[in-house]
């Protein structure tokens, strides 16, 4: 079992001989021990440790090892540039959405990658997972850095805050105070070394309005004013991804001139608001889909009919105006023959979430014990997300995600969990050939080049050094 240090000192002693501080710079003494337990204890303790101290110095030593081992937190920008002119193509770049057993998932992932010469893939962590997954973007990051370690990876790691959200009602009663909280999750986000962030305006449109730019017209005043702050609080000479969106999923289909007006008006803002600044290099769409999928009572899911023409179409449009194309989200429950027509589309980017989660859930390896005590949660602390004429099935379904924070632990700790992240491999290596991204590393590396950037040491692990 990993070890969750007590204090700072406790957490610099876990690592001896196989890390040291010299100064304020991590020097790794063994890397092959570092990248097994060092790396575990470190990744534990973060996550679980109740001292705000030793949780700060985790966080430290997972950062500054990812600069010294080579898996540093990366801009995806310049490869949707490439994409938008047309250098390259025929690919999709999975955007996968990791809620539980987070480093031992992006250590799978990257190991798959490996295997594959994959670097086209994105970890994320939309704004409302982080509340019920018990992860700020900090504990986001520093798990999947802390995975990439484990895992051997060299190259850049693509961290992603998605939808950053607005709430339609909130925003209606006071638009100041909500797009304030987006400011905030955008900082936090930046400080915890995201350097992609899907800002999602798009429960704002108006479809009562008298034509596309007064629908669309809140919307890309919103993604426009986030981008411009975005811009200014780049520090490290690295250009942010910043993705914007048009429908939100599970509405009615998207279309070219809802498209053209969103970005048009983003346009004209963005210049006003930040001359020069580059905009969003992406944009989500709605075709058809709905996310986690819609559960029926028979325990089956709603056949989806998802339009691979709208992804098509708006696509092209997007990258006349300079975009890498169309973004599809709510797609991890889909059957799995529709992956490949994603690629086969040009969709740049599709986001997968659910279907992982399902594959820890309805593994037959997790325990029946424990799912027996989140059924028991979910009945106690969810209730009232109880929707009229809904099965037990279809409520424990629509809401057990609620539990993975206060279960954070139990999952991390499952004596399946090996047999449970041996499907996640499979499933992620099918989705790794299905879209194309297989043998990317050379095309990444030839736009990607991720900045090295050490982080200033806390006082805590400084005041340990002091006295040694």
């Amino acid at each position: 079992m990993p070890h969750v240090a007590t204090s700072p000192t406790d957490l610099l002693a876990t690592l001896s001989g196989v890390a040291h501080l010299d100064g304020e710079r991590l020097v790794i003494d063994d890397e092959a021990a570092f990248r097994d337990t060092g790396i575990r204890d470190l990744a534990w303790t973060a996550a679980f440790s109740d001292d705000d101290a030793t949780t700060a110095a985790a966080q430290w030593l997972v950062w500054e090892a990812s600069q010294e081992l080579g898996a540093r937190s990366a801009s995806i920008q310049a490869l949707y540039e490439a994409r938008a002119r047309g250098e390259i193509s025929g690919f999709t770049v999975p955007a996968l959405n990791l809620r539980a057993q987070v480093f031992d998932m992006a250590r799978t992932v990257y190991e798959a990658a490996a295997a594959a010469d994959v670097a086209a893939v994105i970890l994320e962590l939309a704004r409302s997972e982080q509340t019920y997954t018990f992860q700020r973007p900090i504990d986001y990051a520093t798990s999947v850095l802390a995975g990439a370690i484990a895992a051997g990876w060299h190259g850049p790691v693509f961290i992603q805050g998605d939808h950053y959200q607005f709430n339609a009602k909130k925003y209606a009663a006071d638009p100041e105070a909500m797009t304030e909280e987006i400011r905030r999750a955008c900082r936090l986000a930046i400080d915890a070394g995201y350097r992609n962030i899907d800002i999602d305006s798009s429960t704002l449109v108006d479809l009562s309005k008298p034509n596309p730019d007064e629908e669309q017209r809140e919307n890309y005043l919103r993604a426009a004013e986030l981008t411009a702050l975005i811009r200014s609080l780049e520090s490290d000479g690295v250009t942010i991804s910043v993705g914007g969106e048009i429908g939100e999923v599970g509405t009615q289909n998207s279309t070219v001139e809802e498209l053209r007006a969103y970005l048009d008006g983003y346009r004209r803002e963005l210049e006003a608001r930040a001359p020069g600044a580059k905009g969003i290099s992406k944009v989500s769409v709605q075709t058809g889909t709905s996310h986690g999928g819609i559960p029926l009572p028979d325990g089956g899911m709603a056949e989806v009919k998802l339009d691979f023409e709208v992804l098509r179409e708006l696509g092209e449009v997007a990258r006349e105006y300079g975009l890498a194309g169309a973004v599809q989200h709510g797609a991890s429950t889909l059957p799995d023959e529709l992956f490949h027509r994603f690629p086969a589309v040009e969709t740049a980017e599709i986001h997968l979430a659910t279907g992982f989660q399902n594959t820890v859930y309805e593994h037959p390896a997790f325990p029946a014990s424990l799912h027996r005590e989140i059924e028991a949660w979910v009945a106690a602390n969810c209730a009232d997300e109880r929707k009229p004429g809904q099965t037990d099935q279809q409520f424990v379904y629509s809401t057990r995600k609620k539990a993975l924070g206060p279960f954070k632990r139990q999952l991390w700790e499952l004596e399946s969990k090996d047999e449970i992240l041996a499907a996640q491999r499979r499933k992620i290596s099918y989705l790794f050939t299905e879209l194309r991204v297989n043998d990317s590393r050379a095309m990444v590396e030839k736009y990607v080049e991720p900045v090295e950037l050490h982080r200033p040491i806390p006082d805590a692990l400084r005041g340990v050094v002091a006295t040694r």
